[in-house]
């Protein structure tokens, strides 16, 4: 399915089981199956009170949850995350999960005007509303990726509106919403054209937001150039991915990313906090291939595969919080049993997972699609996330029909095929796909995705053919 010579993005998806609840923690040992097939914790612990670790911001005393809760993928009434389905949200589940992350020392929060399609705000106010204002930390982000938001009265709208849907007169954590994503000209005309970075810090010298700072996705120019503006606008923390595949393979990767190695040690130059994105990479890193999570839970029987994850990101000092996206309870029990309180890995567990583990992820070949679905929603209908989740799935499972000759091919050509059509239906499947490529500048992993769709659908067809 893809050139084997060269180790590249594809490589970095093999621990990704593509069916994997994205940025949600999952027990390899005691699984069951949730909405639509969704992997869920069964089982798991209920987790200490008045454990939680904190950190605190050294710029304004903030002391903050190592976990924080990332309201993307909020649950609806079917069921399901709300950036996978139109289905409404389902507003008693947030507000059940946000008391139970409250109560468990959870205090900060990180949505988005862009985030479940739009709801997400609304939904975390709702919630977070029912508190005193001083117990937790809302994170939000001026998110104008539209060139239609780009207008200095349009982004200021966006800030207000965001003011009102989260139900508050200040923000606490307010983010440059994934700069670098398309290159310094986006990024100019995004925040420094239209005069809105220089009003933003204005609303943080009114007290309006708290503390200022950016989440970074694509071209470290934009990177490097935001930090060497530090002196002028003195940023207050910075969102980053880290986890401990990115952590020295991000840019073999995709050479469109930057290892979190370099990102981290540039932020702790100059003392910024760092909020940690993708520690989890969508989920991926909970839901690793079973020769590697053996090697998990054979070193710690008793915590979850997802918890080294969580744990490698939370151990480095320079670290504000982890975001998680939680859709189900389980996934929120799970990810404080990780973290109440914290244990720090030692230097040789740090070791074992950036080299031993991350080395033989990189062996595995998968599409590195994180299941973001920011591709979607495809002109012609090809559902593109479920298709890469499927194959990288059956990938990753062993179960991938290879020559015609092996033995167990026939069983594996027909469960790929029947369970294709029972998981995409045949008028989203790839070959719909006419090549139009206008997926390609909304995926942040930077896939050629016509050209998977195109391998895939001539995979298909040769199982077809036998």
């Amino acid at each position: 399915m893809s050139n084997r010579n060269k180790i590249n993005r594809r490589k970095f998806l093999k621990v990704f089981g593509a069916s994997a609840v994205a940025s949600s923690a999952v027990l390899t040992s005691c699984k069951g199956v949730g909405p639509k097939g969704q992997e869920t914790a069964t089982g798991v612990h209920e987790p200490p009170k008045g454990k939680m670790t904190y950190r605190v911001n050294q710029h304004t005393g903030d002391r903050v949850s190592i976990l924080g809760y990332g309201m993307m993928r909020l649950p609806t009434e079917d069921g399901t995350a709300a950036r996978d389905s139109d289905a409404p949200i389902d507003q008693e589940m947030v507000n059940k999960q946000v008391d139970y992350a409250i109560e468990h020392g959870v205090n900060y929060f990180d949505t988005s005007p862009a985030y479940c399609k739009g709801k997400s705000e609304e939904a975390t106010g709702i919630a977070l509303h029912r508190h005193p204002r001083k117990s937790y930390y809302v994170a939000t982000k001026m998110s104008n990726f539209s060139p239609d938001t780009w207008s200095r009265e349009a982004s200021i709208e966006m800030f207000h509106n965001s003011l009102k849907a989260l139900q508050v007169d200040y923000i606490d954590y307010y983010l440059l919403h994934g700069i670098g994503m398309d290159g310094m000209e986006a990024f100019e005309g995004r925040y420094i054209k239209n005069g809105i970075l220089d009003y933003l810090v204005e609303q943080r010298q009114k007290g309006i937001i708290r503390n200022l700072g950016f989440s970074y996705h694509g071209d470290v120019k934009v990177f490097d150039h935001l930090l060497s503006q530090n002196d002028k606008y003195h940023w207050d923390f910075v969102q980053i991915e880290l986890n401990y595949l990115d952590w020295k393979f991000a840019n073999e990767i995709n050479e469109r990313n930057t290892d979190a190695e370099f990102l981290y040690n540039e932020l702790q130059k100059r003392n910024i906090p760092a909020v940690i994105m993708e520690p989890l990479l969508g989920g991926r890193l909970s839901n690793v291939p079973n020769p590697i999570a053996v090697q998990l839970k054979k070193r710690d029987p008793e915590r979850s595969v997802a918890s080294w994850a969580f744990r490698y990101a939370a151990t480095r000092p320079g670290v504000l919080t982890l975001l998680s996206g939680m859709t189900y309870m389980e996934h929120l029990k799970d990810n404080l049993n990780s973290l109440c309180p914290l244990k720090p890995l030692t230097d040789v567990e740090m070791k074992f997972l950036e080299d031993d583990i991350a080395q033989q992820i990189m062996g595995f070949d998968t599409i590195p699609c994180n299941n973001c679905k920011y591709c979607m929603p495809c002109p012609y209908g090809v559902n593109i996330p479920a298709i890469f989740v499927h194959y990288n799935k059956i990938k990753n499972e062993g179960e991938l029909p290879g020559l015609s000759t092996d033995d167990n091919y026939q069983k594996y050509r027909r469960q790929y095929l029947v369970s294709y059509d029972r998981r995409i239906p045949p008028d989203r499947q790839a070959d719909h796909c006419i090549g139009c490529g206008q997926c390609i500048p909304h995926c942040p992993q930077q896939i050629m995705i016509p050209n998977e769709l195109h391998k895939i659908d001539q995979f298909v067809e040769q199982l077809k053919q036998l």
